[in-house]
Order: structure tokens, then sequence, then C-alpha cells
């Protein structure tokens, strides 16, 4: 077997490593796989989020029930609220790739051989890189989410704007403009960064776990399956099982990120505090419906469109041990 891919039965190449690709291939199929999967799965996040920021279950009672209203009352463009400006997500996804590959590919030059731990350094790496990133684009995206919302008070409804904004009649860009626009005014630039903390401490554990659990459940398959089976098929069942176990780890974090973010609490502990005098255990599964849901979909489409990416970019003098 040439190169340094990780090797497979019968000599194949079951990892395709970062150096055996055309990156003028590999870059711009990759992001058009993944804004496909963006498009796709969009709702979930809007959901997720609406549920994770609501107190107790005022307003939606789960998954469905919060699709179903928002759809009745919002129309399918309130399944969509802040898509474009969580489109710009693409660029960062581009350095969270690179990154990724960078790293395995580093710590396999220096002897690491054990493909979970470089999985999880890289993920850990790619995501520090791509939160510092999108953390602005994903507080404007938020804000967008909840607008208009109805909360309950008591006896009394009342309509999530945290910033305080008139969106009444206003079209899309103008209301992200006027929300970056006030989040500049009250807090300055710290204020795109708001939950920055949060995120790093939700999605740099939840970003290795997921890569680490990938390969482990890969290798896992492969062990167990019969001689011959699709090694695209292994990855795309070993994904979702890694996207469950991650999203089941680290749902506490993420709702404490969202709660963060979108309602200008205080700091992380203090967030977190907050929920869990509201919550307590529920604090563990608050979201986690559509977050689960999110995660095996998305953990199966964005490995089926990335290891497809792989394999159409890699370099001529892999193809042959390279294999679906």
């Amino acid at each position: 077997m040439n190169g340094s891919g990780t090797g497979g039965s019968g000599g194949y190449i079951r990892t395709i490593e970062w150096d055996m690709m055309n990156k003028y291939k590999f870059f711009p199929l990759s992001m058009l796989s993944s804004f496909s999967v963006r498009c796709a799965l969009y709702p979930f996040t809007v959901i997720k989020t609406r549920i994770q920021i609501q107190r107790h279950s005022e307003i939606y009672k789960g998954t469905f029930d919060a699709f179903s209203k928002i759809f009745k009352y919002e129309g399918l463009s309130g399944l969509y609220k802040g898509f474009w400006v969580s489109a710009f997500q693409l660029v960062s996804g581009i350095f969270y790739i690179t990154t990724y590959e960078t790293v395995r590919h580093f710590l396999q030059q220096q002897g690491v051989r054990d493909s979970r731990i470089r999985a999880m350094a890289g993920g850990g790496c790619a995501s520090l890189v791509g939160q510092t990133i999108i953390v602005p684009f994903d507080v404007i995206s938020q804000h967008m989410m909840v607008l208009g919302q109805l909360e309950k008070h008591g006896k009394t409804k009342v309509v999530v704007n945290p910033l305080g904004i008139n969106y009444q009649g206003r079209k899309k860009p103008q209301i992200a403009l006027d929300i970056i626009r006030t989040i500049y005014k009250m807090d300055g630039v710290r204020g795109f960064y708001r939950g920055y903390l949060a995120s790093i401490c939700s999605y740099v554990p939840n970003s290795a776990l997921w890569w680490s659990f990938y390969h482990f459940y890969q290798e896992q398959l492969a062990h167990i399956s019969p001689a011959g089976t699709s090694t695209l098929l292994l990855q795309c069942v070993a994904a979702p099982l890694g996207g469950a176990t991650t999203a089941l780890i680290t749902n506490p974090l993420d709702t404490v990120r969202a709660r963060l973010q979108v309602q200008r609490m205080g700091g992380f502990g203090h967030t977190f505090g907050v929920l869990w005098g509201e919550e307590r255990l529920g604090i563990f599964t608050k979201g986690l419906s559509p977050r689960m849901i999110q995660s095996i979909v998305f953990s199966f489409t964005i490995i089926l469109g990335y290891e497809s990416v792989k394999r159409f970019s890699v370099s001529d003098e892999y193809k042959e041990e390279v294999r679906w």
C-alpha cells in the first residue's frame, strides 16, 4: 500500500489523508456539500435554539410541537430565520476542515498512530479555529431565530426581543443590520463574542469527541463486518453513532451557550446556575430531542458528502487503492 493513509482489509486505503487529495477539487466540492446539508437541516437548529432559550416548556412541548407551531404561525420562512447570516459559516467550515486535516497529518508525521487520538486533537483544534470565526455570525443568527417568539411570564405573554429593535414589517437584511448596530452600540466588538467562552466549552469538546467516536465506531464496525463491506457504508453508520453519543454527553454545555448568547446573562457559571435553578436535571435533556435528530442526520449527511468529496478529490496515484 502506497502513501500514509489508514489501511483497511485487502490493502485498500480506508482513510484518505490530507496529502492524498487534489485541493483544487476538494475545496469547492466540500463547500457545495456543506451548503446543501445546512440548507436541509437548518430548521432543526432554529427549533433547538427556541426550545433551549424558553423557560421550562412554556411555549413548545417538544420538537414536533415546535415545528408545527412555527410552521403554522410563521410559515416556512420561520424555520429559516437567520439562515443567510448563518450561511457565512461556510467560510469557517473551510478553516475548520483544513485545520482538522492538517493537525491529523502533523500528528501522523510525529509518530502518533492511533487514529482516535489524532481525530480528537484535530477536531478540538479545528473547532477552536472555526468558533473564533463563527461566533459573531452565530450571535446574530440566533437573535434572528428567536425574534418575535412569544414567551410566558406568569400569566402574561411577552414577545422575545432582547435588543428592543423594531422588526415589524421590515425585511430580513434590515433587521440583521439593526441587530449588528444595536449589539455594537451596547457592547462594542465584545458583543459579537458574547458567549465565546461558552461556545468554546461547548463546541471544542463536541468536535473532539465527535471525530474520536467517529473513528472508534468505524474501527469497531470494520472488525465485525464481512470482508468486502463498503467502506463508505461503514463510515455512514459510524458517523450517526458518533453524533448521538456526543450529543448526549455535551447537551448541557450547548444549552448554556444558547442561553448566554441570546438572553444576555452574566458569565458561563452564572448562566449555568440560573439554568440549574430552573431545570435541575432537565438541563441534560432540554432541547436534546431536536439536537439528537439534527446531530444524527447531520452526521450521516455531512460524512456521506465529506467522504464522497474526498474520494472524488483523491490524486490519481491513489485512485486504485481507494474503494467506495
